[in-house]
């Protein structure tokens, strides 16, 4: 029965180790690259484990894409100035993020100039 107790609990760790590892992976960004946007907040999704902004973003023949932009955890940007309400849906915002490997519309944010004109990002302090 020892035995089984054990081998439940070893196999429970190392399922719960692969998950935190998963979750904690920015392999799908490509961090050695920013792009900075202009952008239309359409959504804020200020819930664990990470904030998500869905941003409209206009191309150069004024085409809309939706773009989702994940974020921090809620706590930690707290911490560092934000609030559920700094961005609401339809504010002008200039966002720089790691844009996805994969090409598609999305990324992790470095920073945004929220309305107010001061610059947040996901985790560091405020730069003004």
């Amino acid at each position: 029965m020892k035995v089984i107790t054990q081998l439940g609990i070893t196999a429970a760790l190392v399922l719960s180790a692969a998950a935190a590892s998963a979750h904690h992976s920015f392999a799908m960004f490509d961090l050695g690259k920013d792009v900075t946007v202009d952008a239309v907040i359409k959504e804020v999704q200020f819930t664990n484990p990470h904030v998500w902004l869905q941003i409209l973003v206009k191309d150069d023949k004024g085409t809309e894409t939706e773009w989702s932009i994940e974020s921090g955890a809620p706590g930690m940007m707290l911490r560092n100035g934000w609030k559920p309400s700094t961005l609401k849906p339809g504010d002008k915002v200039t966002l720089t993020l790691h844009p996805l490997r994969d090409g598609k519309s999305g990324g992790s944010l470095v920073k945004v100039i929220v309305p107010d004109g001061r610059t947040l990002g996901p985790g560091a302090p405020p730069a003004n």
